[in-house]
Formats: structure tokens, sequence, C-alpha cells
């Protein structure tokens, strides 16, 4: 928790406390149903938490977003994200039910009121958002397939709608695959720790 207090130093005590509470929950699911490598639990805050964060660092979801977290498998990055955000709304989509499960035990444990739940795959989600995020569960091209028709046009935020993807390495010809404007943030320009050194947020977003 020391590297989250680092970077995000003024969280309300309410916030803090709930993130805190992460690490021993999913402990205890993963020892139940493997979401996430157990020889990476010793960097949960570094390689899980803060990675889902830096998208923090990128934009401040004013209150009533609606953001879709696709392929969020435990909860990654919504569930940190929707911490952060309580009065923005969060739906956290996976196919496979037992990461369903757990992210739906981690929102009742914590109490997380602005997250739903849903085991469905990205295209078959009912409505649009203001904002996908995702941890590079698969190449863009393919990505912005299952998701180019659930974005809303009109935004309420500094950046436009579109797509927030955590992604690492090279990636500069899957972006020239997709017809869509793009901006690349280096997560390095915020966190200094080696984790992130080739580590990127994307944001895609429709227009000319």
């Amino acid at each position: 928790m020391e590297i989250i207090r680092k970077y995000f130093s003024d969280l309300e005590p309410e916030k803090l406390e709930k993130l805190e509470q992460l690490k021993p929950l999913y402990e205890e699911w993963n020892n139940k149903i493997n979401v996430i490598s157990r020889k990476d639990m010793v960097n949960f805050y570094t390689h899980h938490v803060l990675h889902s964060l830096s998208i923090a660092k990128i934009i401040h979801f004013v209150p009533g977003t609606h953001i879709m977290d696709v392929g969020t498998g435990g909860g990654f990055p919504g569930i940190p994200l929707a911490i952060l955000f309580p009065e923005c709304h969060f739906t956290l989509v996976d196919s496979i039910e037992k990461k369903i499960k757990v992210v739906s035990e981690v929102k009742g444990v914590l109490e997380l009121n602005n997250v739903t739940p849903l085991r469905e795959r990205a295209e078959n989600v009912p409505g649009k958002f203001d904002f996908i995020v995702s941890r590079a569960v698969t190449a863009l091209p393919a990505f912005m397939g299952w998701v180019q028709n659930k974005i809303k046009s009109a935004g309420i935020n500094s950046l436009p709608n579109g797509v927030l993807y955590l992604k690492g390495g090279e990636f500069q010809d899957e972006l020239k695959c997709i017809p869509y404007n793009y901006k690349i943030y280096h997560i390095p320009d915020y966190f200094s720790e080696e984790f992130f050194e080739t580590k990127k947020v994307v944001h895609i977003f429709p227009g000319k």
C-alpha cells in the first residue's frame, strides 16, 4: 500500500481503506479460484492496483461517467478505478464465470454499489459507455471490433469518449490497422518503478 500512497497522497481515508482491503481479499479468493498468478501476489499493489490506477493519471472521470471494463479478469482495472471514482458507474465484463464470481464477491465485501459484474461477451453488453477500459486482452484491431459500437458519441470528460487500453511493448503495427485517432501516454512519466518501463495507456477515440 505504500506505493499507492506514494503516487496518490491525497486520497480520502475511505478510499485508502478499501484499497488496503484488496490484497487480503484477493489472497483469500486466489486460494479458491486462481485469478492472479500466485507468485505475482507479492507485487500485487504495483503490478495490479497501481497499474490499473495509471488510467487515473490520464483522466479524472467526472461524476456520472459510465465505464465498461472488458476482459476484467478478477477485476482489473475496474475495481481500483471504481474505488477511486465512486460517483461513476463501472460495468465489469468477462466471459469466464469464475472470474466474475470473484468480482462479485469483492464488490460485495467492499460495498462497491457503483460496480455491475457481468458474465458476457463485450459485443453483447447492452447500452453504450463513455469509456471502455482494458488490460491488453487481445490485439487492438480485434478489440476495437468488439467495442466500436459501445462508445457514446457525446462526452462529458476532459478527454473524448473512447478506449483507454493498458498495453506494453511495441504495437505500432496494430495501431496502423485501426481507423481511429489515438494518443499514447507513457506510464513511466507518472510512475518510476521498473515494472512500468515499457507500459503505456493508449487512448483511442473516434473522429477525423
